[in-house]
């Protein structure tokens, strides 16, 4: 699997698990969910996009 794979299944799972742990009803869950992956995908790719400019 690539890094990215990764990065959005671990994404997926803690969204799911943070919608269930922390809202009432499934509307809430999903969109609470749904808000945490894209918010861990986006976070992520830019934080690749910025060290990729760092010189190892």
């Amino acid at each position: 699997m690539t890094h990215l794979l990764v990065m959005m299944l671990f994404a997926a799972l803690v969204g799911a698990v943070m919608g269930m742990a922390s809202r009432e009803t499934p509307r809430e869950q999903f969109r609470y969910g749904l808000k945490v992956f894209c918010e861990f995908v986006v976070i992520g790719l830019v934080l690749a996009w910025l060290l990729y400019f760092l010189p190892f």
